[in-house]
């Protein structure tokens, strides 16, 4: 199972590339990328999902995290590039209601 993550600071966002499966194994490497970023609260943060191949609910839940510490600073988390399967999970969990989840790679 691996993982890779890319990242990229814009004047407002930051961009976070994700490629592989992201699952209770691989979790902790998006985590250590993401912590530092949601507590300093002053960018909203773009994750690409475009290269993903497999989620569990450990990823889900890390989005949630990073979703409610964003929140506390007025920043959003966009989720983008995400498959048809990924996209049912945020479907079915409700969780495509809260955060910003969309196929395309363009924040909407």
């Amino acid at each position: 199972m691996n993982l890779n993550i890319e990242t990229e600071t814009h004047d407002d966002y930051y961009e976070v590339t994700v490629a592989g499966e992201l699952d209770v194994a691989t979790v902790p490497e998006l985590e250590a990328v993401l912590l530092p970023m949601r507590q300093e609260g002053t960018h909203d943060i773009h994750v690409n999902l475009t290269e993903l191949t497999y989620m569990d609910s450990t990823g889900l839940g890390l989005f949630v995290g990073t979703l409610k510490a964003l929140n506390q600073h007025d920043k959003a988390l966009y989720i983008l590039g995400v498959n048809d399967r990924i996209k049912r999970l945020f479907d079915i969990t409700g969780l495509d209601d809260l955060m910003h989840v969309n196929q395309g790679t363009e924040v909407e």
